[in-house]
């Protein structure tokens, strides 16, 4: 070896992977080059890796039959990435694998093929440790779950196994790591009759003093999040906008830039009436639409674009976020029946203006500026079109010019950032509008059905049997006028999710409308949000991951997909997707609030504190409020959020609907730890009769169940409590519902505790 060569790294603290593939050597030289190869591919698109190896602190190490992966930035790194492996290898069981994990020394060296390498003693215990373990599992030295136990969200999968001897006659103690999904829960064979910890073996003796203790805990550790969860998950929740700067590792920009691709900015408004700009919203909608039916071509959904400005700058840096190769910008000027659109294709990487047009019409003819300037964009982009997609861009969805008119003020409401009640309102009413003008107006019933479920969802139009019933209707009177529309499927599927709750009928359309709508982001959505319910955790991810692939920047979509991983308790993936919101929108109270509901899940109220006291919330917004609740409660500090709540209440709005009465609860119960149980009686007994007229005209209405089961426990009216509780669970059970199944079960828990039936709520944190 030349003389010049030296050491390449200097002594310094690594936090190891090492990983094994089991049975390795009794394989056939084919089947090895294979399964390291689909090794390497699992490996290289683990997230740890990719940010690793981006920010040049990763080392890599062929093994002969492995790998060892050396991270430098904590010892979460190297954990993280071996339960990513774990996770893809449900996907290949022909691959099996044990993994080690250890922080301790490493330095650089050049083997002999003068290629950099590393020892040092973080390798060699990393290896034992691994050595410990059978097919599945992932072991950690007991200086790494040291450091794990740090962080709350660690310490339920960290099962200590005792003292293994390795290799010179040497003892390794290691602890296995496996959740409910991921690693192997048995006990290695090298541990089976070892001496396990004291504190393992104490919990074991005795069980039901263990129980008795779990009761409080559980249920107070749970309650903020749980309750959060819920209404997140039901209502899929608006209003926030998502990271830009995270983008380059949660979205599309690590990857190659397909040619055939486009996003469609926001079209400016020059009309002298400002008012217009719904007009100037619909037109760039329908021009994506049509777009996005071109299987052939990459379409970025309009949520993922509507933040921008209309002619913004740095393009490059767009096209890079978005994972496109090419911009659309265009201006709308509309006076009287007249209409002038002008259009320009520029290519993002080098923002080079490819064509332009500009397009003068009539009202009564600007259909064919929508589908010129689709054909002449999928002409510019070489897509290929088929007859059905051709039919398609062409298409005329009406005659009426009023009744279209009606559905461009309709859908400009829906496509609104923040979701409400108020502009739910407004969508159905111009939406109600276009299709009396024009009853065979397909797309607009298909809209009208979607919106009616969304509102259905999200209870921003009350879930009235006769909102159920118009949101069929519509979705029926759409496939029945064009039965291969792609948003009239959609809205059928959308029904039977939202209304039905029927889960399997839903997946059906939802399956069937990808034919016909390739790059719409709204279905691998909602078949995320069907496999979520359905307990379908690994399928769900990947369908999010699909859905944000088509919209990157949709930022309802990413914290359903944040709620997702605090369902799971995979806290530090949910934070990391929060962070890509609060990237973009640094004071958005709704994510802050949901941060913190993790923060005091995982025990960390110093943190929780710290996240909430900025915020000053209106009583219209229930989540951030509740939260800070919570927060004052578990300090024992109630008295300053008593004062806030009582002002907020003393004159509320009507038409806050259920959460005046859930805020009643929530007051309620801060006096009831502040020692006035005379003014929490009170505050409770105005709950429930706040409450109780919403639950006749919704009878389904499982929040407001769970609201009542909770205030008539407050009250300690035990039946009443009982009875409410047993019907949330009866009206979503966990069978049929993974994903909010579980908060009637707390609730039942909590009414149990509180009643004096201590074993009820064991038996029910059990399920």
């Amino acid at each position: 070896m030349a003389a010049e060569v030296k050491k390449e790294i200097q002594l310094e603290i690594g936090h190891v992977l090492f990983i094994d593939i089991v049975g390795y050597s009794k394989l056939l030289i084919n089947e090895q080059r294979a399964l390291l190869d689909t090794l390497n591919q699992i490996v290289r698109a683990t997230e740890e890796f990719q940010i690793a190896e981006q920010a040049g602190r990763l080392i890599k190490i062929p093994t002969g039959d492995g790998m060892a992966l050396v991270f430098y930035k904590s010892p979460e790194e190297p954990v993280e990435c071996a339960l990513e492996i774990s996770r893809s290898l449900k996907n290949h069981p022909e691959l099996q694998l044990r993994m080690g994990v250890h922080s301790g020394p490493v330095s650089g060296v050049i083997d002999v093929n003068e290629r950099a390498n590393v020892a040092g003693a973080g390798i060699n215990i990393a290896q034992r440790v691994m050595d410990c373990g059978d097919a599945g599992h992932i072991l950690l030295s007991k200086h790494v779950a040291e450091d794990l136990e740090q962080y709350g969200h660690w310490r339920p999968h960290l099962h200590d196994l005792g003292e293994c001897e390795v290799k010179h006659g040497n003892h390794i103690h290691a602890i296995n790591l496996h959740t409910n999904e991921l690693g192997n829960p048995e006990v290695p064979e090298k541990f089976k009759g070892a001496p396990v910890a004291a504190a393992v073996s104490a919990a074991k003796k005795s069980p039901i003093k263990r129980k008795h203790l779990l009761i409080a805990g559980a249920i107070v550790a749970v309650v903020a999040l749980s309750l959060l969860i819920f209404r997140m998950v039901g209502t899929h929740l608006r209003g926030v906008r998502q990271s830009v700067a995270e983008q380059g590792r949660a979205g599309g920009a690590s990857l190659p830039v397909p040619e055939k691709s486009i996003a469609v900015m926001p079209f400016q408004n020059l009309s002298e009436e400002k008012a217009n700009a719904y007009f100037a919203d619909g037109i760039q909608d329908e021009i994506l639409t049509r777009l996005s039916k071109i299987a052939d071509l990459k379409v970025i959904s309009r949520t993922s674009t509507q933040h921008y400005k209309s002619a913004p700058e740095n393009l490059p840096e767009i096209g890079r976020l978005l994972g496109v190769a090419h911009i659309l910008e265009g201006s709308v000027q509309k006076s009287g029946d007249a209409v002038r659109v002008n259009v320009q294709l520029i290519k993002a990487a080098n923002d080079t203006h490819l064509w332009a047009d500009t397009y003068d019409r009539r009202l009564t003819d600007i259909f064919s500026v929508e589908s010129e300037v689709s054909k002449a964009i999928a002409d510019q982009l070489r897509a290929h079109l088929t007859g059905q997609e051709e039919q398609v861009i062409a298409a005329k969805p009406t005659d009426n010019t009023e009744a279209y008119d009606a559905y461009l003020r309709g859908l400009a409401y829906h496509l609104r950032t923040a979701d409400s009640p108020a502009n739910n309102r407004g969508a159905q009413k111009y939406l109600r509008e276009a299709v009396r003008l024009d009853p065979k107006f397909a797309l607009a019933w298909a809209w009208l059905s979607q919106i009616d479920a969304l509102g259905y969802l999200t209870l921003s139009l009350e879930p009235t049997v006769a909102l159920r019933d118009e949101t069929r209707q519509a979705a029926e009177t759409a496939l029945a006028l064009q039965p291969s529309l792609g948003e009239a499927i959609l809205a059928k599927g959308q029904y039977h999710y939202a209304c039905l709750k029927d889960y399997d009928t839903a997946e059906r359309y939802f399956e069937q409308a990808r034919q016909f709508m390739p790059n719409n982001s709204q279905i691998p959505e909602a078949l995320a949000y069907v496999a979520r319910r359905r307990g379908q955790w690994d399928r769900s991810e990947s369908y999010f991951k699909e859905a944000e692939r088509l919209d990157p920047r949709y930022v309802n979509m990413l914290t359903q997909h944040a709620i997702s991983y605090a369902v799971l308790r995979r806290f530090p993936e949910a934070w990391r997707k929060l962070d890509q919101v609060l990237n973009v929108v640094p004071d958005d109270m709704d994510t802050l609030a949901f941060r913190a509901a993790i923060a005091q899940a995982e025990g960390d109220l110093p943190r929780a504190a710290a996240l909430l006291a900025p915020l000053h919330p209106n009583a219209d917004n229930a989540n951030v409020l509740e939260t800070q609740v919570y927060q004052a409660i578990l300090e024992r500090r109630p008295a300053p959020m008593i004062t806030r709540l009582q002002e907020l209440l003393a004159k509320p709005d009507p038409a806050l609907g259920l959460w005046i009465g859930e805020l009643r609860f929530w007051l309620g119960w801060a006096q009831e730890v502040a020692g006035n149980h005379a003014t929490a009686q009170e505050s409770w007994r105005r709950a429930r009769s706040e409450l109780e007229p919403l639950l006749k005209e919704e009878p389904e209405n499982i929040t407001l169940i769970g609201d009542l089961a909770l205030t008539n426990m407050g009250l300690g009216d035990k039946v009443a409590a009982f009875a409410m509780a047993e019907r949330a669970r009866a009206a979503n059970p966990i069978e049929k519902d993974a994903a909010t199944g579980p908060t009637p079960i707390e609730i039942f828990a909590r009414v149990a505790a509180q009643m004096g039936e201590p074993e009820g709520a064991v038996d029910a944190l059990q399920k």
